[in-house]
C-alpha cells in the first residue's frame, strides 16, 4: 500500500477540503497515520475510494454514524445487514417524501388563499398558523 499522498493531495483527489478529512478522523471514519519525526503524515493513495464512499454515502442521506456502520459491515462482507440498513434509508425517505407532500399541499392552499385577496383584514397564512 504506497502512502504518497499528503492530506492536502488526498483532499483534492476525493474533492474535500481538509478539515473534511481531519473531521472523518476524528469520528473514527479515515484513520490518522502516523507523523513522522519533523516530517508530513502521508496517506495511501486507497483512502481516496474511502473518502469518496463517505461522501457519496451522505448524499444519500446516511448520516455519519450510518456511515460507520455501513464501514463496519463492508469489513464484515455483511451484505444483508447492509441490505437491512439500505431499506431503512428508503423507508425513512419515502416516509419524509409523503410528510413533504403534504406540507407542500397545504401550504399550496395557503398561497391560493392569500393571492385570491378575499378582503381579509389579516394575512389568511398567518392565520392558519397561528390557529390552536
Amino acid at each position: 500500500m504506497a502512502t504518497d499522498l499528503t492530506i492536502g493531495r488526498l483532499a483534492e483527489a476525493a474533492g474535500v477540503n481538509v478539515e473534511t478529512i481531519r473531521y472523518y478522523q476524528r469520528r473514527g471514519l479515515l484513520d490518522e497515520p502516523s507523523k513522522p519525526l519533523g516530517g508530513h503524515r502521508r496517506y495511501a493513495s486507497e483512502q481516496i475510494r474511502r473518502v469518496r464512499f463517505v461522501k457519496r454515502a451522505q448524499a444519500l442521506g446516511f448520516t455519519l454514524d450510518e456511515v460507520g456502520t455501513l464501514l463496519l459491515l463492508d469489513a464484515a462482507s455483511a451484505c444483508g445487514e447492509t441490505h437491512a440498513l439500505a431499506a431503512r434509508k428508503l423507508d425513512l425517505i419515502d416516509r419524509k417524501m409523503a410528510d413533504l407532500a403534504a406540507m407542500r399541499q397545504v401550504l399550496t392552499g395557503l398561497v391560493r388563499q392569500c393571492e385570491a385577496g378575499d378582503g381579509h383584514a389579516t394575512c389568511p397564512i398567518i392565520d392558519a398558523l397561528a390557529q390552536d
